[in-house]
Formats: C-alpha cells, structure tokens, sequence
C-alpha cells in the first residue's frame, strides 16, 4: 500500500519569524501559515491560526529561550492546532531553552528539560524536531519521537573553507571533549581541552590548557555561548601559550549581558554560530550560518518518512 502523504501547514512564533520564513522557503518555497497571536493589555496573549489545519501536518517553528513567553507561545499554538484537528503535530525548536537543567547536580533543583519535554507532550505535541541539545540525553526525557539534527553538517564545510595550516580542535571545558573530539575526526585533527573551574554559574574561577597549541590555529567547539566569559578566557589563554589564532564554533547564540563587548574585546579572530537565536546587535566579529537548509530538508523527510540521519553525512 503507498504511503499516504497529508497536506503540510509550517508556522511560526514571534520569536523565530525570521528563521521560519527561511525554514519554509527551504522546505518548498512557501510562505509561512497565517497565525496572530492577540495580546491584552496586561501582557497575556492568545495564538489564533487564521486558516484551516483539519487533518494537515503542522509544524510550529518556535526557539524557546527566554523571556518565557516563548515556551508559552509554541505550547498554546500547539493547543490550538490539536483543538482544530490537526493529525499531526510537530514542535521545532531550533534552541531548546532549559537544556542546561538536564540534571539534579545539587539538593532540591528542578529539572528544566524534562519539565519542558513533559509540557510539549501535555499539550499535544506528536514529534520534536530541535539542533544540538545542551546533552543528548535529553532525547529520553520524552516518549515521542525526537529529531536531534547537528549541526556539525553546516559547520565542518565552513571550516574547511578558512583552509587553517595547523588546525587544531579545542573544547572550552571537560564537559565539551566528546563533541570536540566529534568534530576533529572530520578533519583528522587534534584535540587540547580547556579545564575550567567554576566559583557558579557564569563565573570562572580559574583555567588551564590540557595538550600543545604553540604554532596552532585553533578551534574551539561548543554548543552554547551565553556571557560568552568561557570562550574569551580559554581565547585569551590559548593566544598566551603560543597559538597562531583561536576562532570558536557555537550552535545557540544566546549572548546574554555583556557578551557582545566581551566578544568584540577577546582574542577571537571570529564567533562562528548559527540562526537558531536571532542576533540582538552587530558585532564584526561574528559570523552567522543559516539552518534553515537543513531544517527545511528535515521537515520534507518527515513529512514523506524519509531517514533524517542521512541529512548528516558530511564527505
């Protein structure tokens, strides 16, 4: 029997209106759904999509970090679609907001991600597409389908284009070496790691370099970039022992306080990251890559049951 293929509806949230216009030209050319989300004076708001989704495959294209309002958005436009009729329903979340909270690292914490996992599921949510998940374990917080895409796929051909002489990968903290160690198989490379001490959250209290980077172009590999304090320290002590320059790789551009100077003022010679948290300034020294390729290629093969694991074979 062929496979029956239903009419697909792709939206998205305020938040990644930009991203999901792209995502949705990627996918097929089109535009993006009409949607309104209505807001009353004292701040609470109400998706209404504004045309027909009975019996389609919808996809709400919604990165969830803050203010929470976000969350709230993709979890009410979900409401709305499963209360329309929608057959299936899908969440994409280019930046799964919450992910650093995976865990119970100390006495009485919640656990953000599998509160957040447990929502989208209570609201109706039937599948989840996202890219690069603080851990990858947070695939089991679930028990729908999930789409965990890499971003390595956009990232490795970049850099191979900058052609680096001595290219060596870097991971800013212990907790990155997999995914370090990840990305230098692509180019047979080797790996230092930079060991990090925390005093709390955002605040480092000291650093060392693990492995040789005299002579070396180097390569620093993470997922997030918050204060972006990390990055210009391990930047700054690598350019100390030698390096001949230091670049950093980051999926979620999330930025927050004084990140944008912090940046401009380190020893990076470029922050490479992606669209999946709109810039909130310029800054010369940060280079945006698009997902919205690989984001669009990923909806088709969902939608035609297609395999998503041969979207990152890189040659």
């Amino acid at each position: 029997m062929p496979l029956q293929f239903n009419s697909v509806k792709v939206f998205a949230g305020p938040a990644a209106k930009d991203l999901g216009t792209k995502i949705a030209r990627s996918y097929d050319g089109r535009e993006l759904g009409d949607m309104t989300i209505s807001k009353f004076s004292d701040g609470e708001f109400q998706p209404h999509i504004n045309e027909s989704v009975r019996g389609c495959d919808v996809f709400f294209i919604q990165s969830t970090n803050p203010p929470t309002d976000n969350l709230m958005e993709l979890l009410m436009m979900i409401d709305a679609a499963r209360r329309a009729s929608a057959h299936y329903v899908t969440a994409v979340i280019p930046y799964f907001g919450l992910a650093r909270q995976d865990r119970k690292d100390k006495p009485r914490v919640a656990i953000g991600a599998k509160l957040v996992a447990n929502l989208l599921t209570a609201a109706g949510a039937n599948r989840v597409m996202t890219m690069d998940l603080h851990a990858a374990q947070i695939q089991a917080f679930f028990d729908i389908p999930v789409d965990h895409l890499d971003a390595s796929i956009i990232f490795v051909p970049y850099i191979k284009s900058l052609a680096l002489p001595n290219l060596t990968i870097a991971s800013p903290d212990m907790g990155g070496s997999y995914r370090a160690r990840t990305f230098a198989k692509f180019f047979n490379a080797e790996v230092v790691i930079c060991d990090k001490r925390r005093k709390r959250a955002n605040e480092i209290e000291s650093m060392t370099i693990i492995g040789d980077v005299t002579g070396q172009d180097i390569v620093l590999i993470d997922d997030i970039v918050d204060t972006a304090g990390t990055l210009a320290k391990a930047a700054g002590l690598i350019m100390e022992r030698g390096a001949r320059s230091v670049r950093a790789v980051c999926t979620h551009p999330v930025l927050s306080g004084n990140a944008y100077e912090t940046i401009q003022n380190s020893a990076l010679t470029e922050l490479i990251v992606t669209d999946t948290i709109p810039l909130k300034q310029e800054c010369s020294k940060i280079k945006v890559l698009s997902t919205a390729e690989l984001f669009g290629k990923a909806i088709a093969n969902v939608n035609e049951h297609g395999s998503i694991s041969q979207l990152f074979k890189i040659d």
